[in-house]
C-alpha cells in the first residue's frame, strides 16, 4: 500500500457553531488510509456538517483540522484541492455541460495557470467515467440526467482529481442497488490501495459490509467509534436512531435491518 504523506486526517476538539447553537461539537478524530470509514448517525446528527468542516467550507469555531500533520489552515489552497476530494450532499449542477467536460473538471487542480490536459489527464478521465459506468454517457449533457446518473458523474469527478483524502457524503443516496455496491466497492478498493476514505452513510447494512470502521454521531457529537459489530449493537441503535433491528449474518458479514420503533 502506497500511502501519500498528507493521507493522514487528524481532527483536534473540532467545534463548528450555526446561530449560536455547537452542531459539532469538540469532535477529535485520528483517520489513516486503509480502513474505509463511515460516518453514520440519525439526521440532523452533525455529518455533513463536520465534512464540510473538514474541507474548509464552514467556518470552524475552535479545534483545528490537520492533514499530514500540518494545520490545514496553514497549507496553500493548490495543495489542499491537490490532496482533498468532496463529494457534496447537493448535486445539483447547472452548467450545461458534457459528462466528459464535468468530470475532466476534476483535473484542474493539478494544472498550472497556462496548462493545458495532457494525455495522462485524458487517460485518467477515461478511468474515472469507467470506474463510475458513466462512459457510455459521456457526450450527454449533465443538465439531461437523471438524479443517479449526475451522482455517478460527480463521483467520477471526485475520482478523476486522485486527492489522496476522499470526503463523499452520502454517495449511494439516490442510487440502485448494482451501483451502489460498484460505488462502495470502488470507495472500498481505493482506501485499500492507499487512500483515507470517508463516506457518511444511511444503509446500516452497506455501512455494515463495506466499512472497516464505522463513526456514529449524535447531537454533534461522536456517540461511537469502532468495527461495524462494535457499533451496530441493538442497544445502541436503540438508544440513537430509535428503533429495533434484526441483526444477522450472512456469509460472516453483519446484516442490519431497522425493523421497529424502539420501545421505551
Amino acid at each position: 500500500m502506497i500511502r501519500s504523506k498528507l493521507s493522514d486526517l487528524r481532527l483536534d476538539c473540532l467545534t463548528v457553531r450555526y446561530n449560536g447553537t455547537d452542531v459539532v461539537s469538540d469532535v477529535s478524530l485520528n483517520l489513516t488510509a486503509g480502513p474505509l470509514v463511515g460516518i453514520i448517525g440519525p439526521n440532523g446528527a452533525g455529518k455533513t456538517t463536520l465534512m464540510r468542516a473538514i474541507a474548509g467550507l464552514v467556518r470552524i469555531e475552535s479545534g483545528e483540522v490537520y492533514m499530514g500533520g500540518e494545520p490545514v489552515s496553514k497549507l496553500t489552497s493548490t495543495l489542499r484541492a491537490v490532496s482533498l476530494g468532496y463529494l457534496a450532499q447537493d448535486r445539483s449542477v447547472i452548467w450545461p455541460l458534457t459528462v466528459e467536460r464535468l468530470v475532466a473538471l476534476g483535473r484542474l487542480p493539478h494544472l498550472g495557470p497556462w496548462d493545458a490536459p495532457d494525455i495522462v489527464d485524458a487517460e485518467i478521465v477515461e478511468r474515472a467515467l469507467a470506474d463510475a459506468n458513466v462512459a457510455h454517457i459521456a457526450r450527454r449533457a449533465v443538465t439531461t440526467l437523471s438524479g443517479g446518473e449526475l451522482t455517478r458523474v460527480l463521483i467520477a469527478r471526485l475520482l478523476a482529481g486522485k486527492p489522496s483524502i476522499l470526503l463523499a457524503d452520502e454517495p449511494v443516496s439516490g442510487l440502485d442497488p448494482a451501483h451502489r455496491l460498484r460505488v462502495l466497492q470502488t470507495f472500498r478498493s481505493l482506501a485499500q490501495a492507499g487512500r483515507t476514505v470517508i463516506v457518511s452513510m444511511h444503509d446500516l447494512t452497506l455501512a455494515a459490509r463495506f466499512c472497516d470502521r464505522l463513526v456514529l454521531m449524535a447531537e454533534g457529537r461522536i456517540a461511537a467509534d469502532g468495527s461495524p459489530r462494535q457499533v451496530l449493537t441493538p442497544e445502541i441503535l436503540s438508544r440513537f436512531y430509535g428503533v429495533s433491528a434484526r441483526i444477522s449474518e450472512h456469509n460472516n458479514e453483519l446484516m442490519v435491518l431497522p425493523w421497529d420503533l424502539a420501545r421505551n
